[in-house]
């Protein structure tokens, strides 16, 4: 399980750099910022955590769910991006609805970041017993402000190509979902298991499968023949 939560962090970080760049360096240099003010005013809430409270509020599997949804919310729109910035580059003109809704979830950085930013400011006061707190914590966030636009530009470095980084933002984000529901079941299943079949049940899923496939064919070919129509 600890594996599965650390496997968590390191991609959640990894995403958080790999959406940076497709930013400009202004708006990563105000995101690093914009960490670091983070770090700075949570440490005296980190120093205040053990390495068993964190071991609980991991086991606790209330909060697990709770954060299995916003998961859940953070990766559905960040796989949407990936999905609409194809759209975008490739089709023209592109109606202003998805023109919004592309630039909100261009400018959408994620809210998973700020608690691994707390995990890490955690484990490096661990790290480091003995040492000043307010140090540790101006050290920490001084390397968060630096190693996002250095990653950025590593990224962008290694993958210049734009298509590549959102093939790769997407299986990423796509592997975190995967994990993430790993690490919320933690071993335990959401409903006990049965060996009877509902019929019924069964049969109205079929129907309705069958209803949906000859309405959406009979619309398909309705569709198509106005358009016949109208290119003639």
């Amino acid at each position: 399980m600890d594996t599965i939560v650390w496997i968590l962090i390191l991609l959640t970080a990894f995403n958080s750099l790999l959406k940076q760049s497709f930013w400009t360096p202004v708006a990563t240099w105000i995101a690093a910022g914009v960490a670091g003010v983070f770090v700075l005013s949570v440490w005296p809430y980190a120093i205040e955590q053990s390495k068993t409270q964190i071991a609980d509020w991991l086991a606790d599997s209330r909060l697990m769910l709770d954060t299995s949804v916003v998961l859940t919310v953070e990766l559905t729109l960040q796989m949407a991006f990936c999905l609409l910035s194809i759209h975008v580059d490739n089709f023209s003109p592109v109606k202003r609805q998805m023109q919004w809704a592309y630039r909100v979830l261009y400018w959408f950085p994620g809210v998973l970041i700020f608690p691994v930013l707390f995990f890490g400011l955690t484990q490096t006061v661990f790290a480091f017993p003995g040492m000043s707190f307010k140090l540790l914590a101006w050290l920490f966030a001084g390397f968060v402000v630096l190693i996002v636009p250095l990653g950025r530009y590593l990224i962008r470095w290694l993958l210049p190509e734009k298509d590549l980084r959102l093939e790769l933002f997407f299986l990423t984000n796509a592997l975190v979902a995967i994990l993430g529901i790993i690490a919320t079941v933690n071993g335990r299943t959401a409903v006990a298991g049965t060996t009877t079949v509902d019929w019924k049940a069964l049969t109205g899923c079929v129907v309705l499968f069958i209803v949906g496939a000859v309405v959406g064919w009979i619309i398909y070919g309705i569709k198509r023949k106005l358009t016949f129509k109208i290119r003639r």
